[in-house]
């Protein structure tokens, strides 16, 4: 039965580059396509679409010249750029890195003046060494860059004779002169730690604040694979007192101010099949999106001028036990026509979150899930252009089947986490409304075979609807983001007795109003088949 599955997807692998052959610049010929992964690949290649850069005078600064060969942080020096004035069109980082031998896939950040501007994984390596890149937007940062700052960069890393890779890398900032498409936020905070928490000092004039969380599940243990978590009596070897779901929640001075879903993060290692990832990472492994959440109704409360407590937790994780990460940055724009703001909370309102996690055993283990939690919150501020009314309104839920055997040889998830926002503002005018449904999705499972065969058979989806009203404009747009991967290799063996094979694609697609991206990549034992735009 194993070697069936294996020899269909040899022949499939043929099969596929032959259909593929010529469809892109990047396009390997159908002899190219080795039987099984040797000591080098394809380096890491994403779908997503890279930053979009104006025609305008560029001014280029280094923030890192790091080798991390283990947990000490690279530690620099920032200085504004020269030539393209202080305020920018757009400002994007570009991480270069390079890395080869054997090594895990590594958690990193990068802080400029204590802010948090990327958070990042990494690919794991060939024998014969790859290279890759990351680039983001990093506009709404722009008031950090205008002074002088403190640099920290980790990739935390452990080198010795078995784990030989160093993670080389370089990050820049390109600065595009000229002004932003839309306005960036006045200030950028992070938070104070005290004896009581961490707090907030908002400038008393402030009129939107925007709080963004990076939280990350990772460290190795069971809270890197949260998604797969089972409650007592069920015997899975990752457990939580209740289960798989996890909520991140904001709160402010003990109220509760936000509620998200966790991005279902899968870095390079995941899935115990790095074959699946060599190329083509699963979305946002490298460049972790932050959680928003929407604070204005708050504004009135925190504009007094004092600090005030604001706490971020991970609802589910069992207590005690490590594994998130959640740095928070905190936006804030001002009015720059009135030194005090003043204004009040009206409402807050949190049904009961509900989660019912069912164990059924069996020749084949089931741990069914279905959790959700909705909040509503507003408040109105006084500002120099009339009394604005916030309104925020989110509302979560999962869904999740959990099959595996005794032992774990078989081991799969079919999972759906949706995160549904509406942010209504209200004044003299007509009301704008932005409304953004995000939904993720993960349908997989890996198996092993009496012949220490593993095989993961995985999709993965990051889909999101964005619809903005505001009086006779309507702004919309759609992502959809799908990752799909099939690989097997022999295990308990050395590296070059694997025998792996396998095949990866992505289609990263986003429509609406502003136009139209739609890139697809496919991959066969390491090498790039497909490379193709279609907008």
């Amino acid at each position: 039965m194993r070697r069936r599955i294996v020899m269909s997807m040899l022949a499939g692998a043929t099969l596929l580059a032959s259909a593929l052959f010529g469809t892109g610049a990047a396009a390997a010929q159908a002899a190219d396509i080795p039987a099984e992964f040797g000591t080098d690949w394809h380096d890491p290649v994403t779908a997503a679409p890279p930053v979009e850069r104006p025609h305008t005078t560029s001014c280029r600064v280094t923030l890192a010249d790091a080798r991390f060969r283990d947990f000490t942080p690279y530690r620099g020096e920032y200085t504004p750029p020269q030539g393209c004035g202080d305020h920018w069109s757009k400002v994007v980082l570009r991480l270069d890195g390079k890395v080869k031998g054997r090594q895990y896939d590594r958690l990193g950040y990068l802080h400029v003046g204590g802010v948090e501007i990327l958070r990042t994984s990494t690919p794991e390596p060939s024998p014969d060494g790859i290279a890759w890149h990351v680039e983001k937007d990093v506009t709404r940062y722009s008031d950090t860059f205008r002074t002088p700052q403190d640099v920290e960069m980790l990739i935390g890393n452990v080198v010795d004779d078995t784990y030989t890779g160093v993670i080389d890398v370089h990050v820049t900032l390109t600065f595009y002169a000229g002004r932003p498409a839309q306005r960036t936020p006045d200030r950028v905070l992070t938070l104070a730690d005290t004896p009581d928490g961490t707090t907030l000092t908002t400038p008393r004039n402030s009129e939107r604040i925007v709080a963004e969380v990076y939280a990350t599940g990772s460290g190795g243990g069971c809270e890197e694979f949260w998604y797969l978590t089972v409650a007592d009596p069920a015997s899975y070897s990752c457990k939580a007192d209740h289960g798989p779901y996890r909520e991140v929640q904001i709160k402010v001075d003990g109220q509760l101010a936000g509620i998200a879903a966790p991005f279902p993060n899968v870095w390079t290692g995941g899935w115990s099949n790095p074959f699946l990832w060599y190329v083509v990472p699963a979305p946002g492994a490298f460049d972790v999106r932050p959680i928003d959440y929407d604070l204005t109704p708050f504004a009135g409360l925190l504009n007094d001028g004092r600090p005030h407590r604001v706490e971020v937790s991970v609802v589910g994780v069992p207590a005690g036990q490590s594994g998130w990460s959640a740095p928070v940055n905190v936006l804030v724009w001002q009015d720059a026509h009135r030194a005090h703001v003043t204004g009040a909370l009206t409402q807050n309102a949190a049904t009961d979150l509900t989660n019912s996690s069912t164990y059924t055993p069996g020749s084949e283990n089931r741990v069914n899930t279905e959790a959700g939690h909705r909040l509503t919150v507003s408040g109105y501020l006084d500002t120099s252009h009339g009394r604005v009314t916030t309104t925020v309104t989110r509302t979560l839920a999962n869904t999740s089947v959990h099959r595996w055997t005794d032992g774990e040889n078989t081991d799969g998830l079919d999972a759906t986490w949706s995160d549904d926002q509406t942010v209504t503002v209200g004044g003299h005018g007509p009301a704008r409304t932005t409304r953004t449904d995000r939904t993720y999705t993960m349908n997989g499972a890996t198996t092993i075979g009496t012949d220490d065969r593993l095989r993961t058979v995985l999709t993965l989806g990051d889909r999101a609807s964005v619809t903005e009203h505001g009086g006779r404009r309507t702004a919309w747009s759609r992502l959809d983001d799908t990752y799909s991967g099939d690989a097997a290799y022999t295990i308990n063996v050395p590296r070059d007795q694997r025998h792996a094979v396998g095949t990866s694609r992505e289609r990263y697609r986003l429509y609406g109003s502003d136009g139209c991206y739609d890139r697809s990549l496919t991959t066969v034992q390491g090498v790039l088949t497909e490379d193709r735009e279609r907008c």
